[in-house]
């Protein structure tokens, strides 16, 4: 085997919010790709709209730095398990990783989540200590629950020889030692290069090359983003394409693109160890290779999880369908449906016994909202149900998915927290108190107990609370857990609600809409003070009698009404109703519009 001492390849893993993106910011800017008077936007690896908003990363990205001659390909991973299928592509491009861990919070299930694949792929990691400057860190402590968790993970011993550095990736510097401020990344960058081995190949072998991410370009078509293995490519090359079933397809590269910061550049060849992005292939999924046209020969598939949750997706038939949207018509969901599993791995689609319904399953509720999101925001108009887990049979058993929740709360909450996760089966398996007034709470919970809690957690704990869980295998069904224990508040009849009618309503339970918004029969208004569903004229107007106008005593006091986003309304829906998306409203309905149907 040969090596090529002039490339590196690294992927920056983490639990989420523990500044990967904004430790890539770092680098970029430390390795002069940027001018000083150049206007960057901050997190400028986070490229979608929604990634900016939530301030997470959803899809992975990568760039690439000048260091000392060396090119230095970074790849920026998410850090929710949702999207997890974009880590376990990500660590078939690279040779090492940099595990970074947030110097107060320590490492969390996400970060055990991103290390176990990791070590699994036998990558040797650099680990980084972030957020030093933090009041509340404790950068000593950390690195010993660092090495903690690799014993865990059964990390071989050449892996627990993994260097440390502490950094503050805000300020852009690194440091071996906590007692000497860092002055900028170079220690960074110089662990990088003595520490990840430098990509192998066989010189040998003919072109192979594994494909781990789609892109599509609008002047030259479908992107297909990888690292060539072994051989080498030119442009107008002709290849072959070796799919999952052992078939072999023909094609001609037309295209091929080398990264240089963050522009894609073309280039006329690349070879063995670089990561490049070729055009001209139509036909090939993720994971699938793109080898020799002589001798073609496959890399092995890339392993995938399973996904646990799925919802149905139908066309939208409510009375308010096609007002907002530009993409209605079941055919244009389907195709759209169809395109992200192309592109997504982590997401199946299937056929339902309604044409016009597909049953899309994923990761967990966030990847399928993030799914729903992405699509009202590029004119798509849709229904959904509830989210609902995947079960599995084994010998005449029902198995279900499970969950590793790790809860970190103040001491004061610890008891709203745990009465509410009794009943949803939580079984607690380990509480430890930092002596900080904070305290962590692990527990082992089956995935259909989560569903609709974050926001409860969030109420009970007044925003202070960290919730995080991690797919933990299968076990028997755990019993039936309660949902939502109040009813709804149902439009007996279209038209557009009134300050009048709320007035009336508003001792009956919580609404969900304001004053003068239109409403359709069958149209979930609020939230019923009771268990049972009632249906309710919201559009009552005052009328106008001999002894006073109709617009008099107009100054009626409402109490604001709930509003709620897209994941607190997955959450919030039972079997019989209906989240109805548009690009402008989110509605929530009766699956039967009509009261008579209903009853």
């Amino acid at each position: 085997m040969q090596q090529r001492e002039d490339i590196r390849n690294i992927a920056i893993i983490a639990h989420v919010d523990h500044g990967k993106t904004t430790l890539v910011d770092a680098m970029l800017w430390q390795s002069g790709l940027f001018r000083q008077n150049e206007s960057v936007p901050e997190r400028i690896m986070d490229s979608i709209d929604l990634e900016r908003e939530k301030g997470i990363t959803i899809m992975a990205k990568n760039t690439a730095v000048s260091y000392r001659g060396v090119h230095v390909n970074i790849v920026d991973t998410p850090g929710h398990a949702d999207f997890g299928s974009e880590v376990e592509r990500t660590l078939t491009l690279v040779d090492g990783v940099l595990l970074l861990v947030d110097a107060a919070e320590g490492p969390l299930p996400q970060t055990r989540f991103v290390l176990k694949k990791a070590l699994e792929a036998g990558l040797p990691p650099i680990v980084v200590i972030n957020k030093i400057d933090r009041s509340d860190a404790r950068p000593a402590e950390v690195l010993d629950e660092v090495y903690d968790l690799f014993i865990d993970l059964d990390a071989t011993e050449d892996q627990l020889e993994f260097p440390v550095l502490y950094t503050n990736a805000r300020t852009g510097t690194a440091t071996h030692e906590l007692k000497e401020p860092g002055q900028s990344l170079e220690p960074l960058f110089d662990t990088i290069l003595a520490t990840v081995p430098p990509p192998r190949f066989d010189p040998g072998m003919g072109l192979q090359f594994r494909v781990a991410m789609l892109d599509w370009d609008d002047y030259v078509g479908r992107l297909l983003i990888g690292r060539i293995v072994n051989g080498r490519v030119h442009q107008a090359d002709r290849v072959a394409v070796v799919h999952r079933d052992g078939a072999v397809e023909y094609a001609k590269v037309t295209v091929l693109y080398g990264y240089e910061g963050l522009k894609r550049i073309e280039v006329p060849e690349a070879s063995a160890g670089e990561l490049v992005a070729m055009a001209g292939i139509d036909a090939i999924e993720i994971g699938e290779t793109v080898a020799d046209a002589e001798i073609p020969q496959a890399l092995p598939l890339i392993r995938i999880d399973e996904p646990t949750v799925s919802m149905l997706f139908s066309a939208n038939v409510s009375p308010f369908a096609g007002k907002e949207g530009r993409f209605v018509t079941s055919p244009q969901l389907r195709e759209r449906l169809f395109k992200e599993r192309r592109i997504n791995v982590g997401i199946r689609v299937e056929e339902t016994d309604s044409p016009d319904t597909l049953r899309v399953s994923g990761r967990g509720e966030l990847q399928l909202a993030i799914l729903i999101e992405m699509m009202r925001r590029e004119g798509y108009e849709m229904e959904v149900g509830k989210p609902t887990i995947i079960t599995r049979e084994d010998n005449g058993r029902t198995l279900e998915p499970m969950e590793h929740l790790v809860i970190d709360i103040p001491e004061e909450h610890i008891g709203a927290v745990t009465q509410k996760i009794g009943p949803r089966r939580g079984t607690m398996v380990k509480l430890v108190n930092h002596g900080t007034g904070r305290v962590r709470l692990e527990y082992r919970i089956p995935s259909r107990g989560l569903i609709g809690y974050r926001t409860e957690f969030l109420t009970d704990t007044r925003g202070t609370g960290l919730l995080n869980h991690l797919f933990d295998g299968w076990d028997e069904w755990q019993g039936e857990i309660g949902h939502r224990q109040n009813g709804a508040l149902v439009a007996d009849r279209a038209g557009r609600t009134t300050s009048y009618a709320i007035d009336n309503l508003q001792a009956r339970g919580v609404m969900i809409l304001g004053p003068g918004e239109q409403v359709y029969e069958g149209m979930i208004v609020g939230e019923n003070a009771r268990d049972n569903d009632m249906d309710v004229n919201i559009t009552k107007e005052k009328k106008l009698t001999n002894m006073r106008a109709s617009t008099s005593d107009e100054s009626v006091k409402l109490t604001p009404p709930r509003s709620m986003n897209l994941e607190q309304c997955l959450e919030w829906i039972r079997e019989d109703e209906l989240l109805e998306v548009t690009p402008k409203s989110l509605r929530l309905r009766k699956r039967a519009l009509a009261g008579r149907r209903r009853f």
